[in-house]
């Protein structure tokens, strides 16, 4: 990006919750000037607070966790990170090659769709009520993130086959693969053909068939 003439000061790196940025070590990594922001100071259940996040930027769906009342504008909104809409004018998205449980793979348009909005739980709030096929192509269509993203960089080195969205060692295999796209989809459909292929390789079903 320096090469590119964008200097420092004018990069932001995103992570949703500032603790796991900080807990992975991230901030250790970034070149002088660079600046950072998160949505959220920590993971927690429920999800719905809005500091962090821009009240006139949502998605609207008619999905709630159990318990809520779907006439809560609150419950059925996605409020985008101010991060997206007010930080930045171009965002570069650099999810991993991982299975998940619930929508089946975690690759560049989910890493965008629970990444850069709230309430992001209700879309898998319980094994039988997953409605990710949904509310990703929803949250990823909202105009500040559809047309703010230009750039995905999925880091396949390593990847997850098997029991996402948390790292099991065992379901680690060693992918060598660094995935460059300007379609999130078309990515999406390569690096989930790559999980597939290591999960047929292993005996396990296809990511859709199981």
């Amino acid at each position: 990006m320096n090469s590119a003439g964008v200097k420092p000061k004018e990069i932001v790196v995103y992570d949703r919750y500032r603790q796991q940025f900080i807990r992975a070590g991230f901030d250790k990594w970034l070149p002088e000037g660079v600046r950072t922001a998160y949505a959220a100071e920590d993971y927690e259940e429920i999800q719905q607070a809005i500091e962090g996040y821009d009240p006139d930027h949502f998605m609207d769906m008619a999905l709630t966790r159990p318990g809520y009342d779907v006439g809560n504008l609150t419950a059925r909104r996605s409020y985008a990170a101010r991060f997206i809409t007010k930080d930045v004018n171009k965002l570069i998205n650099l999810p991993v090659l991982k299975d998940h449980q619930s929508a089946g793979v975690t690759l560049a348009l989910k890493n965008m769709s629970h990444g850069l909005v709230n309430n992001v739980s209700r879309s898998h709030s319980t094994i039988t009520a997953n409605a990710c096929g949904s509310f990703i192509p929803a949250v990823v269509s909202m105009p500040v993130i559809r047309n703010k993203a230009v750039l995905h960089i999925l880091d396949g080195i390593k990847g997850l086959y098997h029991g996402g969205p948390g790292t099991k060692p065992q379901f680690v295999w060693e992918h060598y693969t660094m995935y460059f796209a300007t379609d999130p989809v078309a990515l999406d459909r390569m690096a989930w053909k790559a999980i597939d292929e290591k999960r047929l390789a292993v005996g396990m079903k296809r990511i859709a068939g199981r």
